[in-house]
């Protein structure tokens, strides 16, 4: 195992003088979250789009018929398309994605707050499932840094294979490459914490004073998974249903102020419905609700999906079918009682860990 050379290290106590000198030991604490192409032009997006779309967690039809369709049919085409959306909200003053300057941002915020209370001996980082930084070079870098706990914690407060499942497997085989592996936890998902979805409830609150006229709907729209992921077992479906519930709770509205809904359908099969996409326009048309909010629940960070999809293509959907006012509510990013759930989060999972 090669530990980094600018940690201070020294040699154990009662080893010998020619003993590597081994670094204090620390308690690293990594967040993850889904990724980002390093740039919009073609070979970015095409690179980053073929470790996405080749993740058998995200598409489990056979890599036989797969991986051909993929390779030869929709990278050809769709890192154009990707890339002329991830243009329209691109960071370019740090030429970056929103999504990896706000996990920074937020990695910033976690790492001062965890300092405080547990000081120096814990490493905060951040790593992305697909893309940089990758999982691996970061488990890499604390363990040599000296890290022999690791606690991985998945940004995104509702389980899915597709999600946590494929983000705590690349955790798990970065670990399989240590010589000297840390011992390690994974945070469970956080879709019914209480901060969380008090969080959540100032977020919409705040939203409603600043507006002009009051929303008739708030339209929770979660990404979307094939249906047959929940007959296969997955509970993601079921959690969101639980947080739309008890964010209405929360906020003490009726059943018919809040909806649920799932985004971002791909390909053939059915999906997780009703689709936002769909829904918002039937809001409009056969409801009469021309004044809406959507809020993203199940994205602890503004990227793609929601700067885009949500504020371009669902709101042109709703504005095409009748609706007038169409609001977004940002995701919580790195408002302070998100940094704050998120640490109380942690500290229930470092039990034991540290003082």
């Amino acid at each position: 195992m090669m530990f980094d050379a600018t940690v201070p290290a020294a040699c154990p106590v009662h080893a010998a003088p020619d003993h590597p000198k081994v670094p204090q030991q620390k308690v690293g604490i990594l967040l993850a979250n889904l990724g980002t192409p390093d740039n919009y032009d073609y070979w970015s997006m095409r690179r980053y789009l073929g470790e996405f779309l080749s993740d058998r967690r995200v598409i489990d039809y056979s890599p036989w018929l797969w991986q051909p369709l993929l390779q030869l049919v929709i990278l050809t085409s769709r890192p154009f398309r990707s890339g002329a959306a991830y243009k329209s909200i691109w960071n370019e003053a740090d030429d970056e994605s929103p999504l990896m300057t706000i996990t920074r941002n937020q990695t910033d915020k976690i790492k001062t707050e965890l300092h405080k209370r547990y000081g120096e001996t814990v490493m905060v980082d951040f790593c992305m499932r697909y893309g940089n930084p990758s999982t691996q070079s970061k488990v890499r870098e604390m363990t040599a840094a000296g890290c022999s706990k690791i606690l991985f914690f998945p940004l995104y407060p509702h389980y899915a294979g597709a999600t946590s499942a494929t983000a705590n497997d690349q955790f798990f085989r970065a670990l399989m490459r240590e010589k000297w592996q840390p011992s390690a936890r994974t945070v469970a998902p956080y879709f019914d914490h209480p901060e969380y979805i008090d969080a959540l409830a100032k977020s919409v609150e705040r939203a409603y004073a600043a507006a002009e006229k009051k929303p008739d709907v708030l339209v929770c729209s979660y990404h979307g998974v094939p249906r047959r992921y929940l007959l296969e077992g997955d509970p993601y479906h079921c959690q969101c249903q639980k947080t739309t519930r008890l964010l209405k709770e929360r906020l003490g509205w009726q059943d018919t102020e809040i909806r649920t809904t799932f985004q971002s359908k791909f390909g053939p099969e059915e999906w997780l419905k009703p689709y936002t996409v769909e829904e918002v326009a039937r809001l409009a048309e056969e409801e009469g609700k021309k004044n809406i909010a959507v809020i993203a629940p199940a994205f602890s960070a503004d990227c793609i999906e929601t700067l885009e999809e949500i504020n371009e293509e669902i709101k042109e959907s709703f504005e095409e079918a009748g609706g007038e006012d169409f609001l977004y509510i940002p995701c919580l990013n790195d408002d302070p009682e998100h940094v704050s759930a998120l640490c109380t989060v942690i500290d229930e999972n470092f039990h034991g860990w540290a003082g």
